[in-house]
């Protein structure tokens, strides 16, 4: 099933754990920093003078003495400081824009009038009287020392306080304490919860964690008889499955708090951030047991220690130290599930994986037939369905398709019918939805000349060969339409879902692969790049029957995997190759036999069908599109329904 997009927490949705009760809350440097930041800003804004003054020059102040509209002066030192009797016009604007200066001003007294302070003295008492006053000035001395002195010393505090705290609390406090915070999101459901009838498909998974559940809503009731639930519960699967999802039903079922989290989110620069998130996490979910932990992607954090190059003291494995250290420490009472979720649980850490740390392995894959008609029932529930529409007929045409794909494919469709003004969503509209999950969106290039020939014969030797080889997939459309990284298609659906292959099986699908590529060359008599998607394919699994799957007569029923997919740097090279050059030579050799008798097969079978072949490709060229009843009408039935008729008649 697929995962439903997060709900972003309430505005009152803690994330941060709360104090430990009978303890005071910690004090931030921060915040002393900014104390002692605004003490010092009002000091000075207190001890300083900063009322608003025009400053005019000496001779515009004697120009209005002179002219009787200075109200009071008042002079310390060389500073004169006054108030006009009505504010002038400021002589440095221009007469349009007619500004006038502030009430108050304030003027410089040049050397040349200092020299003579007598005179100017006598003027000022002959104009104002009263009103003219002369003092020393302010020594400012002490303040300013004293707020320099404060600020210095409150600066040198503040950082002492801060790498003290950073020093015992590994980053838990100070102006870095927000790195150890785990992040993890609480999960709160808005309106209806998210439960088990919300998951379909996955019936299996869901009668698994019922248990959880109900050891999460009545916990006394196992541990009464000693019983304990798993403390660990890995959820393992591709992709877009439903591993988030089914997290969330079981927060859902239970009514508990889920807190979840990615793996990737533990890790940052600094060595020993993630281990403290982990505890943050942990302590937090603890105080509010019963409660569900959910990892997503834990392969971020846990994979195996101690690979590739490189020592062991790098901050993910000390934080996989931290969670399995946590997981450890749980007892009986806490009621506290961490539930993981991983599409590479091969490069998982052994000790993750242990009883006692994730001690349930639940394997949450694609849907079944059932399980998909039970998606397509969920997720267009709520848009207005044509009567054409079946939905059984689209749960068998999309095997392998997850949950999330056939989300997307039905709001692929629903997008499609809302554009060209449909009120109903019709099963055209999933067909050209399900072209476009499958195939790949529409190409604006369009194929002309030899080109859009050699496509044209290319997909039909696919074609062909799979509507006449027995036990091939149901051809179910080809086109010669770019869609995605390719010229064209040939789409098979399967008749059924299937868990094992056949060595037959594999055999005419190599045929298959190979059909496109030996029909250029039958007809062209030459090779084009469009058999590069083809070939990787072919020799994958030729490499697999060969070294895996010990299809070989020559090398026996013997597994030679020399090339394991490693997510660690250097890890390959300190395991040695378990088989010698010669052995490696004769796999070259078998695998090149293997791919050598397909396409010898192919072009027999092409060679011997030559005129349904060009039937097929001047068809596929003329309207670009042919679905399987079209194919039908031109080449005959196919193989599976000569063989089902075949059967049925004996």
């Amino acid at each position: 099933m697929d995962d439903l997009p997060r709900p972003s927490p309430p505005p009152s949705d803690p994330k941060l754990p709360p104090s430990p009760k009978g303890q005071p809350p910690r004090g931030n440097p921060l915040i002393w920093l900014m104390l002692i930041v605004t003490a010092v800003v009002l000091i000075i804004y207190f001890f300083s003078d900063r009322e608003k003054r025009s400053i005019i020059t000496y001779g515009f102040f004697r120009q209005q003495l002179e002219a009787n509209n200075v109200e009071s002066v008042s002079v310390k030192g060389t500073q004169v400081e006054g108030v006009f009797k009505s504010p002038p016009l400021d002589p440095d604007k221009t007469k349009k824009e007619k500004a006038k200066l502030e009430k108050k001003f304030e003027v410089t007294l040049p050397p040349l009038v200092l020299a003579e302070g007598n005179k100017l003295d006598e003027q000022l008492r002959a104009k104002l009287g009263d009103q003219y006053g002369a003092k020393e000035p302010t020594d400012n001395t002490f303040t300013v020392m004293s707020v320099y002195l404060l600020v210095t010393v409150g600066l040198f505090v503040g950082l002492w306080f801060m790498f003290r705290k950073a020093r015992d609390s590994v980053f838990t406090g100070g102006i870095l304490g927000g790195f150890s915070k785990s992040g993890a999101r609480r999960y709160e459901p808005n309106g209806k919860p998210i439960t088990f009838l919300d998951v379909a498909g996955l019936e299996g998974v869901k009668n698994e964690l019922q248990e959880v559940v109900e050891f999460l809503k009545n916990p006394q009731k196992f541990q009464r008889l000693g019983a304990k639930v798993p403390k660990g519960i890995l959820l393992m699967g591709p992709p877009g499955a439903g591993k988030t999802l089914l997290g969330r039903a079981v927060a859902g079922e239970a009514g508990v708090p889920f807190f979840s989290i990615n793996g990737s989110e533990f890790i940052q620069m600094f060595v020993g951030v993630g281990a403290g998130r982990v505890r943050d996490l942990f302590t937090t979910a603890k105080e509010t047991s019963p409660s569900i932990i959910f990892i997503d992607e834990i392969d971020a954090v846990g994979r195996h220690r101690g690979a590739g190059i490189g020592g062991g003291h790098d901050e993910r494995e000390q934080t996989l130290n931290q969670i399995l250290s946590e997981m450890d420490g749980f007892t009986q009472s806490d009621a506290v599930i961490v539930m993981a979720a991983t599409n590479r649980p091969d490069v998982l850490d052994p000790a993750l994986l242990r009883p006692g740390r994730f001690d349930r392995h639940i394997t949450v894959d694609r849907p079944n037939l059932k399980g998909r008609l039970e998606i397509f029932k969920v997720h267009s529930r709520e848009i207005p369905l044509d009567e054409d529409v079946n939905l059984e007929r689209l749960a068998a045409g999309t095997v392998g398709l997850t949950g999330a794909d056939i989300r997307n494919l039905v709001n692929e469709a629903a997008l499609w019918a809302s554009r060209n003004d449909k009120n109903t969503v019709e099963m055209s509209d999933f067909e050209y939805a399900r072209d476009k999950v499958i195939m790949g969106a529409k190409r604006d290039e369009v194929l002309t000349g030899k080109e859009k020939s050699m496509t044209a014969f290319h997909e039909s030797g696919h074609a062909l060969l799979a509507w006449l080889t027995p036990g091939s997939d149901r051809v179910h459309k080809v086109s010669i339409i770019p869609r995605g990284r390719s010229l064209g298609a040939t789409q098979l659906l399967p008749e059924e879902d299937r868990v094992n292959i056949s060595e037959s099986e594999l055999r005419n699908r190599l045929v298959f692969l190979l059909g496109g590529r030996e029909a250029e060359k039958l007809v062209f008599n030459e090779l084009s790049a469009g058999a590069e998607d083809d070939l990787n394919k072919a020799t994958q699994i030729a490499r697999r029957m060969v070294t895996y799957w010990g299809m070989s007569p020559r090398l026996g029923p013997v597994a030679f995997r020399d090339s394991e997919d490693h997510p660690f740097l250097g890890k390959e090279m300190t395991e040695p190759r378990r088989f010698s050059e010669h052995t490696a030579q004769v796999i070259d050799e078998e695998i090149s036999q293997l791919l050598g008798d397909a396409s010898d097969k192919a072009r027999t079978l092409l060679e011997t069908h030559r005129t349904q072949l060009d039937a097929l490709a001047h068809a596929l060229e003329e309207s670009e599109t042919l679905d399987e009843w079209n194919i039908e009408e031109l080449i005959g039935p196919p193989a599976y329904k000569t063989t089902t008729e075949a059967a049925e008649h004996k």
